[in-house]
Protein backbone atom coordinates (compact mmCIF):
# COMPACT_ATOMS: atom_id res chain seq x y z
CA UNK A 1 0.00 0.00 0.00
CA UNK A 2 2.58 2.80 0.63
CA UNK A 3 4.02 1.40 -2.60
CA UNK A 4 0.77 2.81 -4.15
CA UNK A 5 0.76 5.95 -1.93
CA UNK A 6 3.94 6.82 -2.65
CA UNK A 7 2.77 6.88 -6.91
CA UNK A 8 -0.15 8.49 -6.55
CA UNK A 9 1.71 11.47 -3.94
CA UNK A 10 4.89 11.71 -6.68
CA UNK A 11 3.49 11.08 -9.85
CA UNK A 12 -0.12 12.21 -9.81
CA UNK A 13 0.94 15.32 -11.83
CA UNK A 14 1.42 13.08 -14.61
CA UNK A 15 -2.55 12.10 -14.68
CA UNK A 16 -2.37 8.19 -12.90
CA UNK A 17 -4.81 7.44 -10.71
CA UNK A 18 -3.20 3.78 -9.46
CA UNK A 19 -5.07 1.46 -8.07
CA UNK A 20 -2.72 -1.80 -8.15
CA UNK A 21 0.95 -2.32 -9.16
CA UNK A 22 1.23 -5.53 -11.30
CA UNK A 23 4.71 -5.86 -12.04
CA UNK A 24 8.90 -4.47 -11.20
CA UNK A 25 11.51 -5.48 -12.03
CA UNK A 26 15.49 -5.16 -10.64
CA UNK A 27 15.61 -1.31 -11.74
CA UNK A 28 12.38 -0.44 -10.23
CA UNK A 29 10.02 0.56 -13.32
CA UNK A 30 6.80 -0.37 -12.35
CA UNK A 31 3.34 -0.99 -14.23
CA UNK A 32 0.45 -0.16 -12.68
CA UNK A 33 -2.89 -0.40 -13.22
CA UNK A 34 -4.96 3.05 -12.81
CA UNK A 35 -8.67 3.24 -11.60
CA UNK A 36 -9.79 3.26 -15.23
CA UNK A 37 -8.18 -0.03 -16.33
CA UNK A 38 -5.37 1.44 -18.22
CA UNK A 39 -1.71 0.15 -17.59
CA UNK A 40 1.55 2.80 -16.87
CA UNK A 41 4.67 2.53 -17.36
CA UNK A 42 7.03 4.01 -14.40
CA UNK A 43 10.58 4.59 -14.87
CA UNK A 44 12.08 5.75 -12.58
CA UNK A 45 15.91 6.23 -14.59
CA UNK A 46 14.30 7.96 -17.61
CA UNK A 47 11.82 9.84 -15.17
CA UNK A 48 8.84 9.39 -17.30
CA UNK A 49 5.34 7.86 -16.10
CA UNK A 50 3.03 7.15 -19.26
CA UNK A 51 0.08 4.79 -20.28
CA UNK A 52 1.23 1.75 -22.22
CA UNK A 53 -2.10 -0.13 -22.67
CA UNK A 54 -5.32 1.09 -22.55
CA UNK A 55 -6.40 -2.77 -20.95
CA UNK A 56 -5.09 -6.29 -19.74
CA UNK A 57 -5.55 -7.75 -23.34
CA UNK A 58 -3.10 -4.15 -24.46
CA UNK A 59 -0.91 -5.16 -21.92
CA UNK A 60 0.12 -8.93 -22.90
CA UNK A 61 0.16 -8.14 -26.36
CA UNK A 62 2.42 -5.77 -25.54
CA UNK A 63 4.13 -7.73 -22.89
CA UNK A 64 4.76 -10.10 -25.84
CA UNK A 65 6.80 -8.03 -28.08
CA UNK A 66 10.90 -8.26 -28.38
CA UNK A 67 11.53 -4.51 -27.80
CA UNK A 68 9.62 -4.19 -24.86
CA UNK A 69 10.36 -7.76 -23.23
CA UNK A 70 14.29 -6.13 -23.76
CA UNK A 71 13.54 -2.72 -22.26
CA UNK A 72 12.16 -4.20 -19.08
CA UNK A 73 14.27 -6.96 -18.02
CA UNK A 74 17.37 -4.34 -18.48
CA UNK A 75 19.20 -8.07 -18.92
CA UNK A 76 23.13 -7.00 -19.17
CA UNK A 77 22.68 -4.02 -16.99
CA UNK A 78 21.14 -5.86 -14.11
CA UNK A 79 24.45 -8.15 -14.55
CA UNK A 80 26.75 -5.20 -14.63
CA UNK A 81 24.45 -4.11 -11.57
CA UNK A 82 24.74 -7.78 -9.46
CA UNK A 83 28.77 -8.36 -10.48
CA UNK A 84 29.37 -4.33 -9.12
CA UNK A 85 26.95 -4.07 -5.66
CA UNK A 86 25.81 -7.70 -5.24
CA UNK A 87 22.43 -9.91 -5.39
CA UNK A 88 19.51 -7.16 -4.22
CA UNK A 89 18.17 -7.07 -0.28
CA UNK A 90 14.70 -7.33 -0.20
CA UNK A 91 12.79 -4.03 -0.65
CA UNK A 92 15.53 -2.71 -2.75
CA UNK A 93 16.40 -1.87 -6.21
CA UNK A 94 19.01 -1.03 -8.55
CA UNK A 95 19.18 3.03 -9.43
CA UNK A 96 21.38 5.09 -11.18
CA UNK A 97 22.82 7.90 -8.80
CA UNK A 98 22.58 10.48 -11.45
CA UNK A 99 19.46 9.73 -13.53
CA UNK A 100 20.35 9.66 -17.29
CA UNK A 101 18.05 12.02 -18.37
CA UNK A 102 20.73 14.62 -16.33
CA UNK A 103 23.75 13.25 -17.74
CA UNK A 104 24.27 10.19 -15.48
CA UNK A 105 26.31 7.62 -16.72
CA UNK A 106 24.05 4.37 -17.99
CA UNK A 107 26.20 1.83 -15.45
CA UNK A 108 29.55 1.71 -13.91
CA UNK A 109 29.92 4.09 -11.82
CA UNK A 110 26.56 5.58 -11.29
CA UNK A 111 24.88 2.86 -10.22
CA UNK A 112 23.41 2.47 -6.44
CA UNK A 113 20.95 0.85 -4.47
CA UNK A 114 17.82 2.38 -3.05
CA UNK A 115 14.66 1.10 -1.44
CA UNK A 116 11.83 0.68 -3.80
CA UNK A 117 9.60 3.65 -2.24
CA UNK A 118 12.53 5.88 -2.02
CA UNK A 119 13.79 5.41 -5.30
CA UNK A 120 9.55 6.35 -6.75
CA UNK A 121 9.28 9.31 -4.85
CA UNK A 122 12.69 10.66 -5.77
CA UNK A 123 12.27 9.88 -9.04
CA UNK A 124 8.92 11.28 -9.28
CA UNK A 125 9.73 14.82 -7.34
CA UNK A 126 12.71 15.38 -10.16
CA UNK A 127 10.64 14.35 -12.48
CA UNK A 128 7.80 17.19 -11.84
CA UNK A 129 10.54 19.66 -11.51
CA UNK A 130 12.43 19.64 -14.77
CA UNK A 131 9.23 18.49 -16.63
CA UNK A 132 8.86 21.69 -18.77
CA UNK A 133 12.38 21.99 -19.39
CA UNK A 134 13.52 22.09 -23.05
CA UNK A 135 16.39 18.92 -23.62
CA UNK A 136 20.05 20.10 -23.20
CA UNK A 137 18.69 22.55 -20.13
CA UNK A 138 21.31 22.86 -17.56
CA UNK A 139 20.09 21.98 -13.93
CA UNK A 140 21.14 21.79 -10.76
CA UNK A 141 20.91 19.03 -8.31
CA UNK A 142 20.85 20.47 -4.82
CA UNK A 143 20.34 17.32 -2.25
CA UNK A 144 18.65 18.75 0.87
CA UNK A 145 17.87 16.91 4.54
Amino acid sequence: MQLISSVEREWKWTGIRPSQVVEDNAFGNLIVKDEDGRYWRLCPEDLYCNVIANDRNGLDALSKTQDFLEGWHMSSLVAEAKELLGPLKPGYRYCFKIPCVLGGEYGGKNLATITLVELIETSGHIARQIQNLPDGSQVRLQITE
